[in-house]
């Protein structure tokens, strides 16, 4: 275990969140601040989703469902009976996790911020790393296909994230800023990680939150991204539909290419000649080889000047 200054991650989906469990087991959760995507929440049901910073939270916490979201063991009796009133139920959640969601949605309309809430929410599962919003403001990622425009989530699950994609806005952006903490944990960091999550979808809504991406090309950590592409191909979600969007090649590279001038180095399959490079699996299909690539990431990180 790890003790020092700050490690931060930006995340969303899947394999941001798995990055940040990994990293739970090789430094001081205290030392640790995830930095996650907001654009895909959604208020549904009288409750306020926020999916991706509850994914790690549920990571965190060791809470998570073999399904990959979700809470484990949960039951869906609030689903199943809106179904028999005859509600159009296409967005599932679990009763525990609709009571997270509520709950979130109470403090919110009782004035506390999103970070303050989640806060709350977080300490009541036991989860000590730093989990923040990557605003207070509102801010909603739109997709646009063969269908017209839609929510990210309604893209995502009603239609089944069919591409092509021709459009991608992040609603709100423009008008939003980041919290003080999440500037205070870019600017106090020791090293900072770029997760491997979708870079149109999950990265993308961060660094378009003004203010965001500045701070990361001031700050004196190095940032180094973690490819969420290995052997070729995506291992979860519509990434090479966004990358493609992007005109943007799906590989390491190609990731590169989307980040630019940000990136002081890149962890991947594959060696770039442009760009520092430690070239290992980046699978995280269990806790052993989550904590591998955290362990490895970060000593990289500490090769790297900001």
């Amino acid at each position: 275990m790890v003790s020092g200054e700050e490690i931060v991650v930006l995340a969303g989906g899947t394999g941001g969140a798995k990055l940040v469990r990994g990293f739970a087991d090789v430094v001081e959760p205290e030392r640790l601040t995830a930095i996650v995507n907001t654009g895909d929440d959604i208020e549904i049901y009288g409750a306020h989703v926020s999916p991706d910073p509850d994914l790690v939270c549920f990571w965190l916490a060791d809470l998570i469902d073999a399904r990959g979201w979700g809470l484990r063991e949960d039951t869906f009796a609030v689903m199943d009976a809106l179904r028999a009133l005859g509600v159009e139920v296409w967005f599932n959640l679990g009763d525990r996790d609709l009571a997270w969601c509520l709950e979130r949605a109470r403090m919110l309309a009782e004035g506390l911020t999103p970070t303050a809430a989640l806060a709350r929410l977080n300490g009541a599962i036991g989860v000590r790393a730093r989990v923040l919003p990557m605003s207070d403001d509102s801010v909603h990622t739109w997709v646009q296909s063969s269908r017209g425009w839609r929510p990210f989530q309604e893209f995502m699950i009603r239609e089944r994230a069919a591409g092509p994609i021709d459009g991608l806005e992040f609603r709100g952006a423009e008008q939003a800023a980041p919290s003080e903490q999440v500037l205070a944990a870019i600017a106090h960091a020791r090293a900072i990680f770029v997760g491997p999550s979708n870079p149109l979808a999950s990265i993308a809504p961060i660094l378009a939150v003004p203010g965001v991406a500045a701070a990361l090309a001031a700050a004196r950590a190095p940032v180094v991204a973690v490819s969420p592409i290995v052997g070729g191909e995506v291992l979860k979600g519509p990434t090479a539909s966004f990358m493609a969007f992007a005109a943007l090649p799906c590989n390491a590279e190609g990731v590169a290419q989307f980040y630019g001038e940000l990136l002081d180095g890149i962890v991947a399959d594959e060696h770039l000649a442009h760009l520092p490079t430690l070239q290992i699996d980046t699978r995280m299909d269990d806790a052993a080889a989550r904590a591998r690539v955290a362990e490895r990431a970060l000593s990289f990180a500490n090769t790297l000047g900001g």
